[in-house]
């Protein structure tokens, strides 16, 4: 009984081994690899140029440009103020999104997405029609001494408008990962909805949710056309580099999108290293 077994095992190894022979001379195989490639050049070769091109005296020169240090700076900075109120205002919506259906939610969800289909220079012409100094709405906000155009506060209200979508898909998907039971179980032993959210529902899904907010922050630093739109000064990054592209040219703007690059690529680290499944869910 066990040799019939074991050769009916041998047999199925080789049989999967003969699957694997004939798979490796697939011509559909030796297409997906070349397409593969060819999808990994068009990505890295754009991005390996421009970095390799700047001298690293020029990448040290530029990033002690103080014009350089500030825009910079005003980037990160305004992108995690929108990235924090994205997550304050979003995480009711997603919650909401996530644990009820009703009238209007393919709506809702469609709209949430606007954001990220809107072609973004129109997002900054949207923002000013409303906030800008001839609404009303944009009236109220001058007297009491909010100013949208040209200011930090604009550049906020954009980078939160073109973040929001990535934190409230990231913090919907991530309570719908929590099984609803668990929710039950815990009302069923007399806690609130509130302190169920707080007790069982944050701490397991609060992975997706920080991973939600590094999403928003990362696409706030990159945001260039709806920024240009509502407040060209004061400059962030995007905007500076644009700057020195049009008057200097390449040579001037390259070091500027290097370092820009690597707050990116900063940002997706930790959000690999957030997406990391812990011990429990290994």
């Amino acid at each position: 009984m066990s040799m019939q077994l074991q050769g009916g095992n041998a047999g199925a190894a080789g049989a999967t081994a003969g699957k694997r022979r004939m798979s490796l001379g697939s011509p559909f195989l030796y297409v997906t690899f070349f397409s593969s490639t060819v999808v990994l050049l068009f990505i890295v070769m754009p991005l390996f140029q421009m970095v390799s091109q700047p001298s690293l005296a020029s990448l040290g020169e530029t990033i002690r440009d103080p014009e350089v240090l500030s825009s910079i700076w005003l980037s990160v900075y305004t992108a995690v103020i929108a990235a924090l109120i994205a997550f304050t205002v979003g995480t009711p919506l997603a919650y909401l999104l996530a644990r009820h259906d009703f009238f209007g939610k393919k709506l809702i969800e469609s709209i949430i997405d606007l954001p990220i289909m809107i072609p973004h220079p129109v997002v900054g012409i949207a923002i000013l029609s409303l906030l800008g100094r001839g609404h009303p709405l944009g009236q109220m906000m001058a007297k009491i001494g909010l100013r949208v155009m040209g200011s930090v506060t604009g550049i906020i209200v954009v980078l939160t408008f073109v973040g929001l979508p990535f934190y409230l898909n990231a913090a919907k998907a991530g309570f719908e990962s929590v099984p609803q039971r668990l929710e039950n179980v815990s009302r069923s032993l007399g806690a609130g909805r509130a302190a169920t959210f707080f007790r069982v529902t944050f701490p397991l899904s609060w992975r997706h949710m920080l991973g939600g907010v590094i999403m928003c922050a990362a696409r706030a630093v990159s945001e260039f056309g709806a920024v240009v739109i509502v407040a060209y000064h004061p400059m962030i990054a995007p905007v500076l580099m644009y700057e020195r592209f049009t008057a200097y040219g390449l040579k001037y703007s390259q070091p500027v999108g290097v370092w820009l690059i690597l707050v990116c690529l900063t940002l997706f680290m930790l959000l690999r290293l957030v997406s990391l499944p812990s011990k429990v869910e290994r």
